[in-house]
């Protein structure tokens, strides 16, 4: 079961989202709506990779910061970062100064833009990972992130197992983990009913 919690204004929402002062509108608003946006796919992508061995709340909380440390996450224009923008990010406290991380997201975008070019678009790319009909478990991994995960790191991406690859799922409405009772539910389901799979 997951744990659900009432916020201060009143609202059912997974635990999680009412646990900081941020993420209640993170989880009303974006947390398993399902996009489609490549851009928001890449950002997305980028920001699990920086989270691993952190908090999300870490991530989100200077998410500003990495949006300007990364030219908006424009995908061709991290892709051209060199040398002298790694060296850049390391004394931009408005991110996660981790050298690997930072590399990887500009390793990562050159490849995110071959296979958009192979598939149509990431979205194309990444939706092919959606669960079928049926119940399931909410874990930390699942099969279909495993295979993802897998996919991804055979093409060189960095920063991408299994449960990074999971909560990129989850974020981007690949899955609907909004507890049962959660207020965000029934509106992602609407969401995901309405939402056209890019092809």
């Amino acid at each position: 079961m997951i744990p659900t919690s009432v916020g201060g204004d009143g609202v059912t929402r997974c635990a999680w989202g009412n646990s900081a002062p941020e993420y209640p509108a993170y989880h009303d608003a974006e947390w398993g709506f399902p996009v489609a946006d490549d851009r928001l796919l890449f950002e997305k992508l980028s920001l699990e990779g920086f989270q691993s061995g952190l908090s999300w709340i870490t991530i989100l909380r200077r998410r500003p910061g990495f949006r300007a440390a990364f030219f908006n996450f424009e995908v061709e224009r991290v892709a051209a970062m060199g040398e002298a923008d790694v060296a850049r990010l390391m004394q931009d406290a408005g991110i996660i100064r981790h050298r690997n991380k930072i590399t990887s997201t500009i390793t990562n975008a050159a490849l995110a833009i071959d296979l958009a070019s192979e598939f149509g678009s990431l979205g194309s790319f990444f939706w092919r990972y959606e669960p079928g009909p049926g119940p399931r478990k909410v874990e930390t991994t699942s099969p279909e992130s495993v295979a993802m995960a897998k996919d991804l790191k055979q093409r060189g991406f960095r920063f991408v197992g299994p449960t990074t690859s999971y909560a990129f799922m989850q974020a981007m409405g690949i899955v609907n983990d909004h507890a049962p009772n959660c207020a965000s539910h029934p509106r992602a389901v609407a969401a995901r009913a309405h939402f056209v799979v890019p092809a």
